[in-house]
């Protein structure tokens, strides 16, 4: 295992007038540090488009992270995506970003827009396999994984934006590229990545999109340890050893809740000294304070609730 880890983010929006997105991502992840995301998008909007590319982000994750070949998968949406009426085929485009161990990335793409690769900050390009499969031309691509690469993969809603019915000659995929380009020096997160993409295409649509707009980014950053310490001990003749074994971990350390930290605080024969200045932006959370050898200390309960639900609203 090297030091490398996955950031994945993506964000949609919906037709306009439609209540739901036809487009969908789907995320399996696997015990080696491998995962499989497909980004799906379903033919036309609305209802249909979102069982479309339901079906088929679920049924290619499941089979390409059980290991089966792009044969089967294919031939598996082929036979089992409901046919739609007004077009009398089932349709779904799909991106496939496959991460193996965090040291390799398998791209697999059938008509969406191809997945834009920046590395140290700039476009590049990568190399394409053709393949045709029950009809379908399919390009797949394997690419070494560094710090710092960025994939993003996108619905055709992305370079279509627009508040014209004609394609935007000003937001190429080149020009999308060179957007993410700017906006990464920041250090956004790949959730916000996708989200300022997709925002941007928002502003182009005038606000009113034509088309379901998807955008999902993987980013790949170096691995930081981070050691979290909630809550003493059942017992608290264990306090010696649970002291010795936190401190004698690498990264950074962050202890929640009162009684651990002053447990840590006669271990380190160190004050704790508490922030008594309160930040109206985080609410009811009480304010942290400091410990030498600790990065962070923080309350426990109150403060951990609301850490997770930030989580839940991340993810």
């Amino acid at each position: 295992m090297n030091d490398l880890s996955a950031d994945i983010g993506y964000k949609s929006i919906n037709h306009a007038g439609e209540q739901l997105c036809g487009d969908h991502v789907d995320i399996v992840e696997q015990d080696d540090n491998s995962m499989v995301i497909v980004l799906a998008d379903g033919m036309g909007s609305g209802v249909k488009a979102s069982i479309l590319s339901t079906l088929t982000a679920k049924i290619i994750s499941t089979m390409v992270a059980a290991g089966m070949s792009l044969d089967e998968c294919v031939e598996t949406i082929a036979k089992t995506l409901p046919i739609d009426q007004s077009h009398g085929v089932a349709y779904a485009t799909f991106t496939v970003m496959r991460i193996v161990a965090n040291e390799t990335i398998e791209l697999i793409q059938y008509d969406n827009p191809d997945v834009l690769f920046l590395r140290n900050g700039q476009s590049a390009e990568y190399e394409k396999t053709k393949t045709v499969i029950e009809g379908k031309t399919i390009f797949y691509s394997k690419i070494p994984l560094q710090e710092g690469d960025i994939f993003v993969a996108m619905s055709d809603g992305c370079p279509y934006a627009n508040k014209e019915e004609a394609y935007n000659m000003n937001w190429s995929p080149k020009d999308i590229a060179e957007f993410i380009e700017i906006v990464s020096i920041a250090g956004y997160t790949a959730k916000g990545l996708a989200s300022l993409l997709v925002d941007e295409c928002d502003k182009l649509y005038g606000g009113e999109p034509r088309d379901d707009v998807t955008a999902c980014i993987v980013q790949m950053r170096k691995r930081m340890p981070l050691n979290i310490l909630f809550g003493p001990p059942a017992n608290r003749n264990d306090s010696e050893r649970m002291m010795r074994l936190y401190f004698s971990k690498e990264g950074r350390r962050i202890i929640c809740g009162g009684t651990t930290s002053s447990i840590a605080s006669r271990w380190l024969d160190k004050p704790i000294r508490s922030d008594i200045v309160i930040n109206d932006d985080i609410g009811d959370v009480p304010p942290i304070a400091s410990l030498e050898g600790v990065d962070l200390v923080t309350e426990g309960v109150i403060t951990m609730s609301k850490v997770a639900s930030y989580i839940e609203d991340y993810v």
